[in-house]
């Protein structure tokens, strides 16, 4: 039986290796021609509304009627509704400052989600109690968006667009989506930031006191304070998967947020997760953040955030002054001088 299939397979072996050989030629030809013309972003941010703050009011923005706030959807070519809402605001001739981002689409996109409110409580809070020659060290979203609203001295002023977030699809156009980004955030490169950057990015997914340490550093002798988001996590487990492995999943809210803790608990077991922070996005959907393995619990963020793991009241390192929503707001403390 094994002779007799074999023999006309036999007659076949060079036409199909040639063919083999062809295809996998071509296959590599069509991934270079994708890589080096990836072909234009696949989305666009379209304005559907703009005003002033009395305009949008359900964003929690009248404090500041000086504003200029446009929505964007992010429309994509084939979809018939919008795979994200954008909130964005500038203050008279600045470069736009987006403040709210709500996705739609079952992958992140570009950003994570955020609730305006909760942004705007955040900056009227550090407005008023943190000293105006203090340093407020952030994510460069989150800088630029104190920036605007408090006045704040932050470690950022441009927007650095990472880390890239973008579903599997979008991957392979990542240059031209980083230009359009670029452009449309009048966005110019930052060589001294991007290093200020990484070096918060290792601070916060480093250990507790080699963190704070670096923390210092940056703020340059300076009053300090750090501002976190449980959104945080995400972002520095893609700039650190090997320090702080994370992944996250929305679940359905229906009642109070007890509703859903099963439901998260069971997600986090099957999934061997060590534990999990819960972020409320809307009255009827919560977002839960895992982390991959118990090092993962040992970083700065980690333990600033309201993970099942981790006490952020009881930190040493730094003192917690300040929660609200998915933001939490610490002090660094100086440096103590060594008794002789």
């Amino acid at each position: 039986m094994e002779a007799v299939l074999a023999r006309p397979a036999n007659k076949l072996l060079p036409f199909l290796g040639l063919f083999l050989v062809t295809g996998g030629l071509l296959l590599l030809g069509w991934i270079a021609y994708s890589a080096w013309n990836p072909g234009p972003p696949p989305y666009r941010y379209q304005l559907v509304e703009e005003g002033g703050a009395d305009k949008f009011a359900k964003l929690g923005l009248e404090s500041w009627p000086d504003l200029k706030i446009g929505k964007y959807e992010l429309r994509v070519e084939g979809v018939d509704q919008p795979v994200a809402v954008a909130h964005v605001a500038r203050r008279g001739d600045t470069a736009p400052v987006m403040l709210g981002w709500e996705n739609r689409s079952d992958e992140p996109a570009i950003y994570l989600d955020t609730r305006t409110s909760e942004l705007a409580a955040l900056a009227k809070a550090i407005g008023k109690h943190a000293p105006k020659d203090a340093v407020v060290l952030a994510w460069w979203d989150t800088s630029g968006q104190l920036s605007l609203l408090s006045g704040s001295e932050t470690l950022f002023a441009s927007h650095l667009g990472e880390p890239f977030i973008a579903p599997s699809a979008w991957r392979v156009r990542s240059g031209p989506i980083g230009k359009y980004e670029r452009e449309f955030w009048n966005a110019s490169a930052n060589a001294e930031e991007q290093r200020k950057l990484q070096r918060l990015a290792d601070a916060l997914t480093g250990e507790v006191e080699a963190g704070v340490a670096a923390l210092r550093e940056l703020a340059g002798g300076r009053e300090a304070y750090v501002a976190v988001h449980v959104s945080d996590l995400f972002k520095l487990g893609l700039m650190r998967p090997d320090r702080l492995g994370v992944a996250y999943k929305d679940f359905p809210v229906k009642g109070d947020l007890h509703g859903p803790i099963g439901f998260v608990k069971q997600w986090m077991h099957s999934n061997k997760y060590t534990a999990y922070a819960l972020h409320e996005l809307a009255d009827d959907q919560v977002r839960a953040f895992f982390l991959a393995d118990a090092k993962s619990g040992n970083t700065l963020l980690a333990q600033m955030l309201p993970l099942t793991t981790s006490r952020p009241a009881e930190l040493q390192a730094v003192r917690l002054v300040y929660q609200h929503g998915g933001y939490w707001v610490y002090k660094i403390p100086p440096v103590q001088p060594s008794g002789g």
